[in-house]
């Protein structure tokens, strides 16, 4: 069973909202160094790794991101796989009853309804990717789907900043760049809220 003092369950949403941001900035810039620093920042402090599944988490979250970058022509299988290594990863560390492979399953489908509601929707209804966001958080973490919205929709308002930001260019002065960031925190924040009073799985 993973301990409660791990920081799967206690992680600074600050630092992890702060790094999801540049995740994101690197992944549109195609600048796969910076996508892979933030990634470590983020496994390290989202999950609490030792640093050698830090790095080896960090560096199949990259690969799962590769895989499902190139639009249309991406390559989804890959990146479930990828993911499903990550994911199998975190199980064995934190002691956590899950299938990795369904874990991917869910996180992909996250990507999925974001790429459809930033590529082929022409309207703004988040609820499909709002929902799938607290599917995969209820899964891993072991929790009720109430009670996750809140973090969910924080996120999937910061990735519609993104988008325009895409969309606008990808300027690196944005202003939408720091509002975005600090929906991740925000997002990050209501989840540990959320799973403050969990019990880990094992």
């Amino acid at each position: 069973m993973a301990a409660r003092g791990r920081s799967m369950w206690t992680f600074d949403p600050v630092v992890l909202g702060r790094a999801e941001c540049d995740a994101w900035v690197g992944y549109y810039l195609r600048d796969w160094r910076l996508v892979l620093r933030a990634a470590v920042v983020m496994v390290r402090t989202g999950f609490g790794m030792p640093w050698p599944r830090t790095l080896l988490g960090a560096w199949y979250v990259l690969r799962g991101n590769q895989a499902w970058a190139p639009y249309p022509d991406n390559d989804p299988d890959a990146a479930r796989a990828a993911m499903r290594r990550f994911y199998a990863l975190l199980a064995l560390d934190q002691g956590l009853a899950i299938d990795p492979a369904r874990a991917a399953e869910l996180e992909v489908d996250w990507w999925r309804e974001h790429r459809i509601l930033q590529r082929e929707r022409t309207d703004d209804d988040e609820r499909a990717l709002v929902e799938a966001l607290v599917r995969v958080y209820a899964y891993v973490y072991g929790l009720p789907e109430r009670g996750l919205e809140p973090a969910a929709r924080a996120r999937a308002q910061a990735m519609r900043l993104s988008d325009a930001w895409v969309a606008d260019g990808c300027r690196p002065d944005d202003d939408r760049i720091r509002a975005e960031r600090r929906l991740l925190v925000e997002s990050y924040t209501r989840l540990l809220d959320a799973v403050g009073e969990a019990v880990p799985r094992g």
